[in-house]
């Protein structure tokens, strides 16, 4: 188990974009483990990726409850609806803000076997693949709220 520092607030790596992964070894699969670990202990995490950790790859890891997915080179092929979320980000810590994501999204990715993958996410899986995808673009969903709270 290894602990990666997250990167916080105005550090410039959170603003760039991730580059694919080209081959899913055991390198990249001890990155995905590492920010697995990571996300378990820090207070409120559901959801990491790349950039966060330091790491300008496309990957990313979440477990909203119901078990860990980590995907290398996610990408959402299809959206459906809208909501309106709450969200916080690691990366931007005690800032919480409302705004609107799709209600259903479809991602199609790698997994850590380097497999290809098609999940659909509604709710809150739907919102937290749309926010760990924009940190792979370099978006933060602060460039996203239309109100902040708390």
């Amino acid at each position: 188990m290894a602990l990666r520092q997250i990167r916080t607030n105005d550090d410039e790596i959170l603003r760039k974009k991730s580059r694919v992964v080209e081959v899913v070894d055991d390198k990249i699969r001890q990155i995905l483990n590492d920010m697995a670990d990571t996300m378990y202990n820090s207070k409120n995490g559901a959801g990491l990726a790349g950039p966060q950790v330091g790491i300008l790859k496309r990957l990313v890891v979440i477990d909203m409850g119901q078990g860990l997915i980590k995907l290398v080179n996610p990408q959402i092929i299809e959206q459906e609806g809208s909501q309106d979320v709450v969200e916080g980000c690691l990366s931007i810590p005690n800032t919480w803000g409302k705004l609107k994501r799709p209600a259903k999204v479809t991602v199609k990715a790698l997994n850590e076997n380097g497999e290809e993958i098609i999940l659909t996410g509604t709710g809150d899986l739907a919102k937290c693949f749309c926010h760990e995808i924009d940190h792979l673009e370099g978006i933060l969903f602060t460039d996203l709220v239309t109100e902040y709270i708390g």
